[in-house]
């Protein structure tokens, strides 16, 4: 007799069952809104207070969920167009002979202490999204991670969980993140960049969690490659040579190729496009459309580098951007969830019902219950800003009905939003990482809700300290 095993759908399955039940939950819920005033930023915010239902907004076709994929593709067309053109400066640069050389470099230079690569990755991770917000800025090295993964002898899953264990600490902590804990501070009155020294003892909590995290999983498949979350997917699992002899004494790297005078020009320039980069986000607030001017700018400069022909490189770009091209579906599909609760007028009344129980809480778990509610705010509205603007009116004056500090419901806040960024598959970035890497997401949610659980009990923690100090 046979077996049957089920089999988890594809994911692009699960996100348009996501769009299906989105619309379902706007046939249950009625349709309700906040008052939203200007700001003198010049950004709508949501009035405290001032909740209340719309039954003037008609239900939803029952062709929403059909409609709201391309209404998705639309709403996300810059980070989707921004993909297409990574996967073809990165193939580009592949082209050039440049990564395997880098990678043989760094193999033989640290593959005996993997260790520092993980820790390493995480730290520069956390600090690039704690600091100046980065978060689709490391799409590119999605492919780079991988690589270096796998050729140490682990898989996708390791070299994801750096990039976004990283992402996920640096948001969840938010230094000075001027997208989440500079709007939050603002919108609730609170100095900005005030209490940083509290934040900063935080980030170096929760990266040892991160590490321990990691390196754990990576340790577990490189004793037992078959203990991959990913063994069974084609292009994830570690790479399939006999690592059975390899030692201290062995010399990671040694079948890559020499760096040569071309792929040290070819490396030089992709620093220098980062250099350029960060200076753009920071001094000239760039995003995803100047973003992408500048890697098609890096295609051409690595071209004349290696001394491509037009032709061939245009090939190469081609074939980049067509291997992106799941990615891109599936970061328009999970646009489309909140495109059908947006059209159904629900989102605010998510947000005001599971508000409410909070003011019946003393103030230390009134506090984690904030957490746990922005937490679940960010499956409905994954942008970081969008989420303090509509929940920040709200929960900075219900401190101060419940007894906490302002400054405690921003940490909330952050926590809520930041950490949950690397879980919700209604996150666009998270989506696109994880497509680029081929990792199924049920198998990205085993993987990190052991982590998630970690976090939900340290913050939790970290909140009650806050309070109990009067963080402020």
């Amino acid at each position: 007799m046979t077996k049957t095993r089920f089999k988890v759908p594809h994911t692009l399955v699960l996100l348009f069952g996501m769009v299906v039940l989105a619309q379902i939950l706007t046939y249950l819920l009625p349709s309700g809104a906040f008052e939203r005033v200007e700001n003198a930023a010049g950004r709508l915010q949501v009035v405290p207070g001032s909740f209340h239902l719309t039954p003037d907004v008609e239900p939803l076709s029952p062709v929403a969920m059909l409609t709201a994929i391309p209404k998705g593709f639309s709403a996300a067309e810059e980070i989707i167009f921004f993909v297409f053109i990574i996967g073809g400066a990165f193939q580009v640069l592949r082209a050039t002979g440049a990564v395997d050389a880098a990678l043989g470099a760094l193999l033989r230079r640290l593959g005996n202490r993997p260790f520092w690569l993980v820790a390493g990755g995480i730290l520069v991770f956390a600090l690039g999204s704690s600091t100046i917000g980065m978060a689709e800025e490391y799409l590119p090295f999605v492919p780079v991670l991988v690589a270096l993964a796998l050729a140490l002898g682990y898989d996708t899953v390791t070299a994801v969980g750096i990039m976004a264990v990283g992402y996920g600490i640096g948001y969840g902590t938010a230094l000075m993140n001027p997208f989440t804990v500079l709007i939050a501070q603002d919108v609730a009155g609170v100095q900005p960049t005030s209490g940083l020294w509290y934040r900063l003892v935080l980030l170096g909590v929760f990266l040892p969690v991160g590490v321990h995290h990691v390196w754990k999983y990576a340790k577990g498949v490189g004793r037992d490659p078959t203990s991959s979350l990913v063994a069974d997917v084609d292009g994830g699992g570690v790479a399939r040579e006999d690592r059975s002899d390899r030692d201290a004494t062995s010399n990671p790297g040694a079948d890559h190729p020499r760096m040569t005078s071309t792929h040290r020009w070819s490396l030089l320039a992709v620093i220098a496009a980062l250099g350029v980069l960060i200076w753009g986000l920071t001094f000239w607030h760039w995003y995803l459309i100047e973003m992408g001017a500048l890697f098609v700018a890096l295609a051409i400069v690595l071209a004349v580098i290696a001394r491509m022909s037009p032709d061939r490189t245009a090939k190469e770009f081609g074939i980049g951007a067509a291997d992106l091209t799941t990615t891109a579906l599936m970061i328009g599909v999970a646009r489309g969830i909140q495109v059908v609760l947006d059209e159904g007028g629900v989102v605010d009344t998510i947000v005001h019902g599971i508000s409410l129980p909070l003011q019946q809480l003393p103030g230390a778990i009134s506090a984690v219950g904030m957490f746990f509610v922005q937490s679940l705010a960010n499956l409905f509205i994954p942008s970081g800003s969008g989420q303090a603007y509509v929940t920040m009116p709200i929960m900075a004056p219900l401190a101060d009905l419940v007894g906490v500090t302002r400054q405690v419901s921003v940490l909330a806040y952050q926590f809520g939003d930041g950490f949950t960024n690397i879980l919700v598959p209604t996150n666009a970035v998270i989506v696109g990482i994880l497509a680029m890497a081929a990792i199924p997401f049920d198998r990205w949610v085993r993987f990190i809700f052991p982590f998630m659980v970690k976090v939900w009990l340290v913050g939790s923690l970290a909140l009650a300290v806050a309070v109990m100090i009067g963080y402020a």
